[in-house]
């Protein structure tokens, strides 16, 4: 557990800019059809907010950076980070990151734990189950993967639900248990969990192809036992871009659908492949993988740097237990 935070602590202090950058990117393809909301993520958390009808162009810097005047174009990757930089303040490519890791580090959390638990509990168990001897343990590891993400997604959508009306209402913490309250006698229970269907198709394909493709590198390279801070950390990057490039339209949609739900059109979004058809005839091929630079720039450093650290931090505390077991 203290492994894994100390990873999701690392990886969203140094990754939030790109992902602000990559949302902003496919927000900006979003705006072409609605100018009522605006999405960005900063790491691990996505936020919503609304935009302010509008914008005093005299005093600027009145306006919280999400209303501020935004530049014309963002052109890239690049472009982008000069120009957000520039009219909004270096700031602003940290903002949320606060909030983001009061749900991120119990997220993570829940998902390495259950990882870990998984994975020992079906190794154990998978051959029998299959009628084989033997399971690969890369298969066991994705399956493992996939199913802590969906418990993962399960226990932190309600507070991401909250986190995300609070801010578009510019509510204090204080007030949680209100908008909680308010949020289940409107819409009902089940409403906690708005937005999971879309956010398990995006995570859970891209754990299952991520701890599949890490597990095979560490069979290849011999490094299954205690691999080192160098492979972990080339292996963690290779594996998040292998996993962030096959499921990229999902993260395209599952932006798309949070957009829509503030602006009062979520129930006419339709479903996953029909927006996935819709962006399909309007841009392409290319309007699926909207954003793919800024997501690959920061999902495999990303993972490079949780990977790595929480393995790290993992061998610290086996070599720990050794040594008080040898005194």
């Amino acid at each position: 557990m203290i492994s894994s935070c100390t990873g999701a602590v690392i990886t969203s202090l140094f990754m939030t800019p790109f992902d602000v950058v990559k949302v902003r990117l496919q927000a900006q393809q979003r705006a072409e059809l609605s100018r009522t909301c605006f999405l960005y993520c900063n790491g691990l958390m996505d936020h919503l907010c609304k935009c302010a009808p509008t914008i005093c162009t005299s005093h600027p810097e009145q306006n919280p950076w999400y209303n501020r005047p935004v530049p014309v174009q963002l052109n890239g990757t690049v472009d982008a980070f000069v120009k957000i930089s520039r009219q909004e303040g270096i700031q602003s490519l940290w903002s949320g990151l606060s909030p983001t890791l009061i749900v991120a580090v119990p997220n993570t959390i829940i998902y390495f734990a259950t990882y870990e638990q998984l994975r020992t509990v079906l190794h154990r168990h998978l051959p029998t189950i299959l009628g084989g001897d033997t399971t690969p343990s890369s298969i066991v590891s994705g399956l493992a993967g996939g199913l802590a993400r969906v418990w993962a997604v399960t226990v932190v959508s309600p507070f991401e639900l909250v986190r995300t009306k609070m801010q578009a209402s510019n509510i204090s913490y204080r007030e949680m248990s209100k908008v909680l309250k308010s949020q289940v006698t409107n819409n009902g229970f089940v409403s906690l969990w708005r937005g999971w269907v879309p956010t398990v198709l995006r995570d859970v394909p891209f754990s299952v192809v991520y701890w599949l493709t890490y597990e095979q590198q560490k069979i290849l390279m011999n490094q299954q036992q205690q691999p080192s801070f160098q492979f972990t950390f080339y292996a963690g990057a290779v594996s998040g871009g292998i996993a962030g490039t096959l499921t990229l339209p999902l993260d395209v949609i599952k932006t798309h659908r949070q957009i829509a739900l503030d602006s009062g059109s979520g129930s006419k979004s339709g479903s996953t492949y029909e927006l996935l058809q819709h962006i399909y005839r309007r841009q392409g091929v290319r309007g699926l993988f909207s954003g793919v630079v800024p997501r690959l720039a920061k999902v495999m450093p990303a993972c490079a740097i949780m990977i790595s650290s929480y393995e790290y931090a993992k061998k610290f505390f086996r070599q720990r237990l050794h040594q008080k077991q040898e005194q």
